[in-house]
């Protein structure tokens, strides 16, 4: 395991009653932000609790900066925060009142940082957290994840049920967060617009199974688009193409890109946005093979 890397599964299972997750792998280098997606139920939630040890993992390795998640996980810990889509913090605590809850759990807190943040996001410390917009609460929790030294941000659905202002000024904060080159983020959102914007790499994950991990260019460049007529669509098409759509007046779906050579000349191909991706890989029954 590389300390270059800010996290690392490496062939990870997990497995429940009605889901199995199993050699799930990937690795996000520090300085980098790295979106994690799939539809819901694909196990994105799973890796996460799993990452942060609140799951036990069957099988596989996590680390940390190099720090094992279980072995090492008070050290590990210290090194990363995680923001959740809910707020954890009690109702009626006033924004002045979190970092005396909070400051003692953490080795390498900083009162100034935690400060800083309250006046850059313009938290108003006499608020109670009941007080606060679902904007607001979301500032709050990043400005105590900040304010510890945390080297490594974990987000599950950060941006969900955000406005379009709200979304704009968080991600705006993760993207100057790494600026220094060695801070990073991990963060799963359904929102592939979040993604296209500030992500660096791409980790997709379906039914339990990593599809696709590298860099979000590689990503669309690892797909194409195809659209045809029904004749055009052959036996051999059928086999490798990914959410096959078939309508009255022809037909649609999603390649590799190494499969694409030798395609009819009158069959055309569209690059993908990350959207169409996830919806193909959703209503594909190839997405593994």
């Amino acid at each position: 395991m590389d300390k270059k890397n800010a996290l690392e599964v490496l062939n990870l299972k997990k497995s429940y009653s009605d889901f199995h997750m199993k050699d799930v792998s990937f690795k996000l280098p520090a300085g980098y932000i790295m979106g994690f997606v799939g539809q819901n139920g694909a196990g994105k939630t799973t890796t996460i609790r799993c990452i942060l040890n609140m799951a036990t993992r069957e099988s596989g390795e996590i680390k940390i900066f190099g720090l094992d998640n279980i072995r090492d996980e008070l050290a590990a810990k210290q090194e990363l925060a995680a923001v959740f889509d809910e707020i954890f913090f009690v109702d009626t605590w006033r924004v002045s009142e979190v970092e005396k809850a909070i400051k003692g759990f953490y080795s390498q807190w900083n009162s100034k940082d935690y400060s800083e943040y309250i006046e850059k996001f313009e938290l108003s410390p006499k608020k109670q957290v009941k007080e606060l917009s679902r904007g607001m609460k979301m500032k709050l929790m990043l400005a105590v994840a900040m304010s510890h030294g945390a080297k490594l941000l974990i987000l599950d659905e950060p941006t969900s049920g955000l406005d379009p202002v709200a979304r704009d000024e968080l991600l705006d904060i993760l993207s100057k967060y790494i600026e220094d080159g060695e801070k990073s983020v991990f963060f799963s959102t359904h929102i592939t617009s979040d993604l296209e914007r500030i992500a660096d790499y791409i980790t997709l994950i379906d039914h339990g199974k990593i599809f696709y991990t590298g860099t979000k260019d590689g990503l669309l460049e690892h797909f194409c688009i195809i659209k045809g007529s029904k004749s055009d669509l052959t036996d051999d098409i059928k086999k490798k193409i990914i959410g096959l759509s078939i309508t009255s007046t022809g037909f649609n779906g999603m390649l590799r890109a190494s499969d694409i050579k030798g395609l009819p000349s009158n069959i055309v191909t569209e690059s993908p946005e990350i959207d169409e991706i996830l919806i193909h890989i959703a209503k594909g029954e190839h997405a593994h093979e």
